[in-house]
This record gives C-alpha cells, structure tokens and sequence, in this order.
C-alpha cells in the first residue's frame, strides 16, 4: 500500500549556526506541522517501487540544498540537491519580515501586527511557489507541505 509522506524530517546540526527562541519555536512548529500532515512523493524513489513513508535530512552543502531521502528503515533512497541562488533573496526578505513581525509582537498594535503578518505570508507563500516549481519533476508535494519546508530551509541559512 503507497504512503506518500513524511515521517520524519532532520536539519543537519552542523549547518545551523546560530537560532534565537522566535526561530527555534518556529522549527518545532514547522516539523511538528509537517510530521501531521503533508503529501511527499520523490518521483526516482517511487518508479522505483519505494511507495513510502519517508524519511528526510536537510542540509546545505557548497550553497545547494541537499535532500536526502530514506524509507521508513532507513534505507538511502535518493539525494535531490537544489541549487540556493534564487532562494537567497526571498529569504533574506523572509528573515527581514519575520524580526518585523517578532519586534511587533512586543510592541506594536494589533493592527500593525495584523500588516507586518500579511507581508510576511505574502513573502513566504511566494518562496513556497518558487520551491515548489524547483521540485517538479522530482518531487509531488502541497503547498502546505513546500511551504513547511520553506521554513525549514530558512533555518538553515541562519548565521550569527
């Protein structure tokens, strides 16, 4: 029976430098919201007759993403390396909103809030469509699913 999802998702320690609470919080959130529900179909693993679940390992390596991907025993199924270059703006637009939104939260009103947070979706669902046009061909996914994942590899750019 095919189970096309993940079960499990790592970000490789060593690539993530520095993260504050806001950030940290955001990570748990992510993995724990993706864990829950999401739709992840690797194309190569799946001909290949691995119908899932899967395990993944993020990680940044000489500028491009690598997603490793593994069955439920963890057995190596495949590697997808993305390259990062279009990623660098939106997510340096995605860290600028976001301590917007964490400083707002302490201080502004709702309403100002309420804008900084609009913004924020807006950047981050934009990213999210630009991971998921990278990810065709090899990778059937949601929104929902690229947009965690977005996240995810946010935190992995995070430098001190």
């Amino acid at each position: 029976m095919s189970d096309p999802r993940i079960i499990d998702i790592k970000l490789d320690e060593a690539t993530i430098v520095w993260r504050n609470p806001d950030i940290e919080q955001e990570r748990r959130v992510a993995i724990f919201d993706l864990i829950e529900e999401n739709t992840f179909k690797p194309m190569r693993s799946w001909e290949a007759g691995h119908t899932g679940p899967y395990k993944l390992e993020l990680s940044v390596i000489d500028g491009r993403l690598s997603i490793s991907i593994a069955d439920e025993a963890d057995k190596p199924l495949e590697t997808l390396i993305l390259g990062l270059a279009r990623f660098r703006r939106p997510i340096r637009e995605y860290f600028a909103i976001c301590d917007s939104y964490y400083q707002a939260i302490r201080k502004a009103t709702a309403a100002e809030i309420e804008t900084i947070d609009m913004a924020r979706r807006g950047i981050h669902n934009r990213a999210t469509e630009l991971l998921m046009e990278r990810l065709e061909g090899k990778v059937e996914t949601d929104f929902t699913t690229a947009r965690r994942l977005f996240t995810l590899i946010c935190v992995l750019h995070i430098r001190g």
